[in-house]
């Protein structure tokens, strides 16, 4: 034992016999294979062992995957430059970048661009941003927590901003930790563990696999609880920006997975501030259903709020409170709970918030358990929270609808900014946009205050507001005030304010059509000069030899008159010209009627004591004087028929003429729509029984009339239905036959369909001819709109006014062609009119149009003097000078104005003419009492002109021979149009709404008076140089 044995390899050993050598045995067939697969196999599974230890590594490191997602994440980069973008990709539908406006940039900047909007700036991707957004992953960037609309001034002082979610977490530390410890003990237990620095937040590897499992479990129909994979962070990549909010596809939850991945990593390997964001960003923006007369529900504080009536301020403070009284467990108790259903609730909100109240309420006890059980929470504190039960809010009488803080401008900036973007003011207020007004905040809050003191009336009469046609002390509160201030500025008249003492919706500015009386002398006197300043271009080059020779039409009294100027003048300036044409004289007599609008009328004068005048039109602009406007009105009329280029007035010389069938035939059509109309009103929301009852009780009903509508009506009736019906419709008349069988029978032949055309069937029955027809239409149509009923209706308006093609009323013709004339007239004014801002579709044809029976809008007025102001340059009116889309972002736009350029709608010599002409109402006419209440610094007044005009808006029944049987107010308006100084004008307008307008009796005088209390605000704004106190404004480059 223990001894070692060798051999002595230097001895060779003989054999002492010979021994023949066994031959090596072969190997069996494949036994090469077989060892060949096992080390493949080994390898195989040596490298599955070593890929799954460096699979395990990584989960539990994410070293590998920080160092290169970060290295990839950070070359996704983007860079705002002038000018519009070419490497840009707008996101998909997801609910937040629609909700924000990223999603419609599409549509926004097309509409924009079409409303002289030009892009300034926007932003460019990298090359490997826009490879990586065209694979359909989201953009990687740090999202806003908080967004909204916000309109600044002209001094880019704040003017409105809205902020959604309007409460939030503003930090991570800002959280009470039992609301972080609960949401991730329910979502994503590990997100925020110290120990993985470098964790990826869009992978939980444990709740992954388990999801992996449930999906391979459900293919194999193994029973079992299916289980989800998201993490916080995918699940706000999936309700912020997949479509809808939704997963529906492995695909789509790919695309969620790599998108947080990539954006956990854009700002370097380690990620536990970015794992902290999630779970704030989760808690401001989980969607939690949505509620009626209120919205989307978003985040704890929302849904707090909305849901519960929750203080989500007191909330925090109970939840991470120390103190144990029972009061205070109590209230931290309902918190909790509160807090955790709607954590679970956001699985399926519109369920469990609406219609599963009890199983929400049994699902969060459930987890309080949970949450103790596992030592989230510790044991006196679930007590507490079991104990609790959660109270839904009363939408009816608590309603959800926070106010939002506006007054008119602001209302006015968000309506025009919602039309330019064709959005609803919800929708506006969440979008992620930064607009510039051109409005002055602190003037436009001084005037707003001033106009609404206007209601004390110790105030008012402070301002000089009492008096005769003005007010008396207990009618001040019921009188609403509107004003507006423009400023000329090089490429558009910008509106400095926009106010009115009631804060309501409803713009008077903009949004009205009111009759403002004589404003309307302002229009038509500039229509005026502008012919003469035509008919100075078309003669004044003639000699007087060949201006004697000119044939001009009798009823023609401006081309008339302005031949004879240029014959009897050798001076034939434009000027000149004007100046003698603003003294023309007419007569303010009212004694003579007026054929207009189809019939005769007389006009008044304000005051009794003009007249005997025969005032220049000068001095009837100055003070006010009507019948003088009324006759130039007429002329203006007879100078557009007379001496237009295809001359219809000869129309009335020759009834041979066959362009007087188609003026009578226009005339026939237009009465007779007219006439349908007021019979639809009639029938128009009732049932057909209804409609029935209302024309038979129009009529004086007798046999032969109650034959002619039946038969007309209901012509396949039969003739015991005709009976029956005239019996019915005959109890109690008296009658001076009986009526018998046989009767009732000749009644039903003689007239059936056929026997009589439309117009003798409607004079057979003492009813319009149209209210039949109508009534018929009716009958087979029940559904009709009118526009149907216009077309149906075609051939029988025609057929109606058929007698007035017959010879023997050549009268009666002449009388509708003189209709007809008078309404082609206007169509040619009231397109002059339109040249230079007039804001509707149509004009009165009526002289009554010359003192504002056509209707105004006092923006449209102000338009009208800034174009006079402008010296004949009619400028766009601007409102809105920039828009800024998502700043910060890479999908950051902006937007400058880039107006069109003035266009000249008048001649310079006119505009001064006008200027000149109603500087003279504020210097000795009826706005004498503003005059030198604005001064420069030196002490000089400011140039300033205007026009009054009162409207006592009435609905009135005129018998016959013109007798007015009745009178109703239905408003009553005084405004003042004006121009302050260079670059200044504007409205000011006192309104009086409804039947209570009776009992005003102002004038224009008020809100002349108004205007000059204002003085001692606007004085400092409007000094020359000074701009409005305003920023410069940016401007386009061309």
């Amino acid at each position: 034992m223990g001894a070692l044995w060798q051999t002595d390899t230097s001895k060779t050993v003989v054999p002492t016999e010979r021994v023949d050598e066994a031959p090596i045995p072969e190997k069996p067939p494949g036994s090469r294979t077989k060892h060949g697969w096992g080390a493949f196999w080994l390898l195989l599974i040596i490298i599955l062992i070593v890929l799954g230890l460096a699979a395990a590594k990584e989960m539990r490191t994410s070293k590998f995957q920080s160092r290169e997602v970060s290295k990839f994440a950070a070359s996704l980069s983007y860079e705002m430059k002038p000018g519009p973008s070419d490497a840009i990709r707008y996101p998909g539908a997801g609910p937040f970048d629609l909700r924000l406006g990223y999603s419609s940039l599409g549509e926004f900047l097309p509409r924009l661009l079409k409303r002289d909007y030009v892009i300034a700036s926007q932003t460019r991707f990298s090359e490997k941003l826009m490879n990586y957004t065209d694979k359909g992953f989201f953009v990687p960037y740090a999202e806003k927590i908080q967004a909204g609309l916000s309109i600044t001034d002209c001094r880019a002082a704040p003017l409105y901003q809205y902020k959604y979610p309007q409460q939030l977490y503003s930090s991570f530390e800002s959280i009470p930790p039992v609301v972080v410890s609960s949401l991730l003990f329910i979502e994503n237990r590990f997100l925020l563990d110290p120990r993985q620095p470098l964790a990826n937040p869009a992978v939980d590897w444990p709740r992954f696999g388990m999801a992996i499992w449930s999906q391979v479990a459900k293919l194999l129909h193994i029973p079992g609880q299916s289980a989800g994979g998201s993490t916080l962070a995918t699940q706000l990549e999936k309700y912020r920006h997949s479509p809808d909010g939704l997963t529906v596809s492995g695909a789509e939850k790919i695309r969620q997975m790599i998108s947080a991945t990539v954006r956990a990593y854009q700002a370097g390997p380690e990620t536990l501030q970015v794992r902290q964001n999630v779970v704030r960003d989760y808690l401001n923006s989980v969607p939690l259903s949505a509620v009626p007369g209120h919205g989307e529900v978003h985040g704890m504080a929302e849904g707090l709020r909305v849901w519960y009536g929750a203080d989500f301020n007191k909330a925090n403070e109970r939840l991470a409170s120390t103190d144990t009284d029972p009061k205070s467990m109590a209230e931290k108790g309902l918190a909790l709970r509160e807090m955790l259903s709607l954590m679970i609730a956001q699985r399926r909100p519109s369920h469990y918030l609406t219609k599963g109240h009890d199983e929400l309420a049994d699902l969060t006890d459930s987890h309080i358990r949970l949450l103790a059980a596992n030592g989230v929470i510790d044991a006196p504190f679930a007590a507490a929270a079991l104990a609790s039960q959660v109270t839904y809010r009363d939408w009816q009488t608590q309603p959800t609808i926070q106010p939002i803080e506006t007054n008119k401008g602001i209302s006015v900036a968000r309506s025009r900014l919602g039309g330019l973007l064709n959005r609803p003011l919800y929708d506006l207020d969440r979008l992620d946009l930064s607009a510039t007004s051109t409005l002055q905040g602190e003037l436009q809050s001084q005037a707003t205050e001033y106009l609404k003191r206007l209601a004390d009336p110790a105030f008012a009469t402070q301002i000089g507001l009492m008096g005769e046609r003005l007010l008396t002390p207990t009618s001040t509160t019921q009188v609403r005030y509107s004003f507006t201030l423009f400023e000329l500025t090089p490429d558009g008249a910008r509106v400095r304010v926009q106010t009115d003492s009631t804060d309501q919706p409803f713009d008077i500015n903009e949004g009205s059509k009111l009759e403002l009386g004589s404003t309307a002398k302002m229009r038509v006197l500039t229509t005026y000069l502008q012919i003469m300043a035509e008919l100075h271009d078309k003669y004044a080059e003639m000699t007087v030899p060949e201006l004697k020779k000119v044939d001009i039409p009798d009823q023609d009294r401006l081309s008339r008159w302005a031949i004879d100027y240029l014959i009897e003048n050798k001076d034939r300036n434009l000027p000149a010209m004007l100046g003698a044409a603003l003294d023309r004289k007419y007569s303010a007599s009212p004694g003579e009627a007026f054929f207009t609008g189809g019939g005769l009328h007389t006009f008044v004068n304000f005051r009794k004591e003009d007249n005997g005048r025969i005032p220049t039109l000068r001095d009837a602009l100055r003070e006010s004087i009507n019948l003088p406007f009324i006759r130039l009105m007429r002329d203006l009329v007879r100078y557009t028929t007379y001496s237009g280029p295809n001359n219809s007035a000869e129309l009335l010389k020759d009834d041979r003429d066959p362009r007087r069938q188609e003026y009578l035939a226009s005339f026939a059509d237009r009465e007779g729509t007219s006439f349908l109309l007021k019979f639809w009103k009639k029938y128009k929301n009732k049932d057909t029984q209804a409609r029935l009852d209302t024309f038979l009780d129009s009529m004086r009903p007798t046999p032969i009339r109650l034959a002619a509508v039946h038969r007309y009506l209901l012509p396949q009736a039969s003739q015991e239905s005709f009976n029956a019906f005239v019996r019915a419709h005959l109890k109690g008349a008296k009658l001076t036959e009986k009526l018998t069988d046989e009767r009732l029978q000749r009644l039903y032949e003689n007239y059936s369909p056929g026997a009589y055309d439309l117009p003798d069937q409607g004079f057979i029955a003492k009813v319009h001819p149209l209210d039949l027809w109508l009534m018929g239409y009716l009958l087979n149509n029940p559904d009709a709109k009118w526009s149907q009923i216009v077309k149906a209706s075609q051939f029988e308006r025609q057929e109606v006014y058929s007698w007035l093609f017959k010879s023997r009323h050549k009268g009666a013709r002449d009388s509708r062609i003189r209709t007809m004339l008078e309404i082609e007239a206007f169509l040619d004014i009231h397109q002059r009119w339109q040249k230079v801002g007039y804001p509707f579709d149509h004009l009165v044809p009526s002289l009554a149009t010359a003192i504002g029976s056509s209707g105004d809008r006092p923006a449209a007025l102000g338009e009208l003097i800034g174009t006079i102001l402008n010296d004949g340059v009619r400028m766009p009116t601007l409102r809105i000078d920039t828009l800024h889309f998502a700043a910060n972002t890479p999908y950051e736009t902006k937007l400058i104005n880039d107006p069109v350029a003035g266009k000249r709608v008048m001649p310079s010599e006119v505009a001064t003419a006008m200027r000149e002409a109603l500087s003279q109402v504020v210097d000795a006419g009826t706005a004498k009492r503003v005059s030198g209440s604005f001064i420069t610094p030196d002490g000089k007044p400011l140039a300033m002109g205007g026009k009054t005009g009162t409207g006592d808006n009435r609905i009135e029944a005129i018998g016959s021979g013109g007798r007015i049987l009745s009178s109703k107010s239905i408003n009553r308006t005084a405004t003042f149009v004006f121009y302050i100084g260079d670059s200044h004008f504007g409205t000011l307008t006192a309104f009086v709404p409804g039947r209570t307008a009776e009992a005003f009796k102002f004038t224009s005088a008020l809100p002349v008076q108004v205007l000059k209390g204002m003085a001692p605000i606007l004085t400092p704004y409007l000094q020359p140089g000074a701009h409005t106190q305003c920023l410069p404004v940016e401007v386009a480059r061309r």
